[in-house]
């Protein structure tokens, strides 16, 4: 089974200022051994940015970049959004499908709005996920710690069944990518 990796809106000004996610610098490692196996398993790595039309993670802006300490390969592919779902308007599907690609690895920022409308829409669209337990992070709200919104989203998307598989949440050290781009877990 062909497995693409889906790293999301992991870009400097969710990582940065008073409104930074929960522990960047730990999530971005995580996502960041995730993304070796992948390559080294010949699995297509995606990284997905946000954008809007005003100052904020405006296009080209320094809060727009990448994160500083993500590694980013040249055969890595890149896609725009302007909604948390990364299939909305983009070409994420088409590129999924032409590469054979049949499952998806899930991590990234922000838990509760990106990586949960993406899951849930993978699943849709009949992409089984793995959720990278320990690799999608929030900076929480008024309600709850970011914490707490990851646990919650770990929790919730691997309880839902109405779309077919269910999403898996497996911790990064316990991914496996298998050579022909198959994922496991231990």
């Amino acid at each position: 089974m062909n497995t693409a990796v889906l790293v999301i809106d992991v870009q400097q000004g969710l990582c940065e200022g008073e409104g930074a996610a929960f522990d960047c610098n730990g999530t971005i490692s995580r996502i960041n051994g995730v993304t070796r196996k992948a390559r080294a398993a010949g699995a297509l790595v995606i990284f997905i940015q946000h954008e809007s039309t005003t100052a904020y993670l405006e296009h080209g802006s320094r809060a727009w970049q990448l994160a500083k300490g993500l590694e980013v390969e040249f055969t890595d592919a890149r896609i725009r959004k302007t909604t948390p779902d990364a299939f909305l308007r983009t070409e994420l599907e088409a590129i999924l499908r032409n590469h054979g690609v049949q499952s998806v690895i899930v991590c990234g920022m922000h838990s509760e709005f990106c990586v949960d409308t993406t899951t849930r829409r993978a699943s849709a669209l009949g992409f089984p996920v793995v959720l990278v337990a320990d690799g999608h992070t929030s900076s929480g709200n008024t309600a709850i710690s970011a914490q707490q919104v990851i646990a919650h989203h770990n929790v919730t998307l691997t309880n839902m069944s109405s779309f077919g598989p269910r999403a898996q949440a497996v911790a990064a050290d316990n991914i496996k990518i298998a050579a022909c781009g198959g994922v496991a877990s231990r």
